[in-house]
């Protein structure tokens, strides 16, 4: 309530119940619409449901993993199509945990699959960067303190097109590159036999599960 207050006292324009999914939200924007340099989410999760039932009517057709993926697909989509200027760097950041669940999202690797903003790379998450700001758990008024995460940064327009300041300070996590598993993020293999046994590895089976129900969901909501 108080952070609302300071936000308000500094005339910043806060707007509520806005559904990142929803296009009709982000034409909320109005005459802000393609004005922004840069859009950021700070550790999106979907809220958990409230009973078996909601929770049931909710993941029928498709998991929680994969309605965290498409909130953050959208939040991407939706960005580029009505909120960031097309003269500006367009930028969006993701900021998330690196532990399970989060870690399970493929964020840097199938989550943009369709879309035109390529991820560039990630930086850690410096709350310093962002005065008053306070992490709180979803559907909670208290805050947490802990806030390690890291900065996806996504955009439409190439790495070398960004200032130095950013491109310089992105970097690609080893598990990008060949000789590992980026969907587990393990590696480097040491031996091809390594390799075989990771792939047959409940893990590993378990991951590629998550990104069939992910194209899965692609498929539907492009169809």
């Amino acid at each position: 309530h108080n952070a609302l207050s300071n936000l308000k006292a500094h005339n910043v324009e806060v707007l509520n119940g806005f559904d990142v999914t929803n296009p009709a939200c982000w034409q909320t924007l109005s005459e802000n619409q393609h004005s922004f340099d840069v859009v950021i989410f700070q550790f999106p999760l979907i809220p958990a449901f409230v009973g078996r039932e909601a929770f049931e009517n909710n993941t029928r057709q498709t998991s929680m993993n994969v309605l965290n993926r498409a909130l953050l697909h959208q939040f991407i989509k939706y960005a580029n199509e009505y909120a960031l200027d097309k003269n500006g760097p367009m930028l969006c950041y993701i900021t998330s945990k690196d532990v399970k669940p989060y870690r399970e999202w493929n964020i840097e690797g199938s989550l943009n699959n369709g879309l035109n903003a390529d991820y560039l790379g990630q930086i850690p998450f410096d709350i310093s960067h962002f005065e008053g700001y306070k992490i709180r758990n979803v559907d909670r008024d208290k805050h947490v303190k802990d806030t390690s995460g890291i900065t996806y940064v996504f955009s439409q327009k190439g790495i070398n097109t960004h200032t130095s300041e950013l491109s310089s300070r992105l970097t690609k996590p080893a598990y990008l590159t060949p000789n590992h598993c980026p969907l587990c993020r393990v590696g480097p293999y040491m031996a091809s036999e390594d390799e075989i046994k990771h792939l047959n590895a409940k893990k590993h089976q378990q991951m590629l599960h998550l990104e069939s129900d992910w194209q899965q969901w692609l498929n539907e909501f492009y169809s």
